[in-house]
Formats: structure tokens, sequence, C-alpha cells
């Protein structure tokens, strides 16, 4: 079997692909970084919950707690409104259900009732209401079912509203989803476009160190004695002198 050598050319191939591949990486975080600072940081940020602003609750006319079915196992209450309509939110561990707050009677989150959360926020015309059984990229930083409602403004603008407890989560719209793409390969994650602590960024990083020190170890190396001739003649002048 054949020994492999370990000799400054060696070192000098592998660090010449390696630069390569690092360097078009770099290319890449300095052109997605330009990218993203260069798009407008209002419509990056899309409208969060609090861009739907609800009526004030009223203190009287309530339906009882004790009437609504199987209270026994609750572990939290929330009363608030769902557009101008009081309810109760009731979270019995990880499972939640609402209630009319007069009546009593169950409430479901259904396509009507996400339409009409989804133009608190967002005037502009519905093309559609689609019910998501979990969160896509776009709302990823949330958990559950998720009605998208899309809209047919300049933007073209998603809405996402909770289909277990009818909270408007999110809008997101174009400038945001380019934002998303690039920081996608600004972070290397590929998959979640979440995390900075992956596989993938992790050999780059240690691929960058080993570039660095390998470049310095055949910096020396590519000097020999005789590039130095210049300086010993130049010594031996002046000692003449």
């Amino acid at each position: 079997m054949k020994r492999i050598r370990f000799s400054p050319l060696l070192f000098r191939r592998i660090h010449k692909w390696m630069g390569l591949i690092l360097g078009i990486q770099f290319v890449i975080w300095a052109l997605s970084g330009s990218v993203m600072a260069l798009l407008d940081m209002e419509k990056v940020g899309g409208h969060s919950s609090s861009a739907a602003d609800a009526p004030a609750l009223h203190t009287t006319g309530y339906a009882p707690l004790a009437s609504l079915a199987s209270t026994a196992d609750v572990t939290g209450v929330t009363l608030r409104n769902l557009g101008s309509r009081p309810i109760y939110e009731v979270r019995s561990g990880a499972e939640v259900r609402l209630f009319d707050a007069e009546t009593g009677a169950p409430v479901t989150i259904d396509a009507a009732a996400a339409r009409r959360i989804a133009t608190q926020a967002n005037d502009a015309r519905i093309t559609r209401a689609q019910l998501l059984p979990e969160p896509n990229l776009e709302s990823r930083d949330f958990s559950g079912p998720v009605w998208r409602i899309d809209f047919a403004d300049e933007e073209n603008n998603s809405a996402y509203v909770s289909a277990d407890t009818g909270r408007f989560l999110i809008m997101r719209g174009d400038t945001w989803r380019t934002w998303d793409f690039f920081w996608m390969l600004h972070n290397m994650d590929y998959l979640n476009r979440t995390s900075f602590n992956h596989p993938l960024i992790v050999f780059v990083a240690f691929g960058t160190l080993w570039i660095s020190g390998t470049g310095f170890y055949l910096l020396f190396k590519s000097f020999s004695r005789a590039d130095f001739r210049w300086l010993r003649r130049r010594r031996r002048s002046a000692a003449r002198s």
C-alpha cells in the first residue's frame, strides 16, 4: 500500500481546492448580507399579532365557567376577544378549546373565522384560505395547525392564524420571502433556516481555520535562503563601508 507523503506540494493542492470551495461561500456570505441590508426592514418585519387592534372587553354578561363542559381538567382560562367577539380560551394540558364567553357555546376556527381575523390586519381582497396541519417555513416560529390566508395586494401577503386558538400569528410578504431566501444562504441552514449551529457551518468554520493554518505554513515553505541573498549582500556592503 502506497503511503501518503505529507509534503508542501500536497498541502498546496488541498489548500488550493479548499480555498476555492470556501471562497465561493465567502462570496455568498457577502452577497446575501448585502441583499438583506438593502431590503426595506419595515416590509421584512411583517406584522405581528399586535397589528390587529381588538375592542375592549366589557365587565359583565359572561357565561359562568362552571357551565362549560369538562372543566375538571382545566389548567388555565383566558378571557379575550376573537375579533369583536368575547371568548374563553380554555387550556387542558396541551389541548386548547374555545367557547363563546356570552353563551358558553363551543367555538371552532373554520375558514370563515380565519378570514375575519386576518382582515383585521389587511383589508386587501382575499384570494385563498388554506388549512395547514403544521406550520410551513413562513410560520415556522409557531406550532400547531394554522390557517394561511392569501391576499391580492402588492406584497402578495399571507396571514397566518392559529387553527387552535384563533390568534393572529404573523403576516409574510414577498419582501420577507426574498430576505428569508438570502438568510438561508447566509446561515447555510437549507432545511429549517433557523440555526447557525449545524454540521455544515461547523465544517466551514474548521475549514477556514485549516486554510489559515496551512496558508501560514506554506508562506514559510515558499521562501528559501536564496530569497534573502539581497539582505546578506546589503549587510556585507554596509560592513565594508
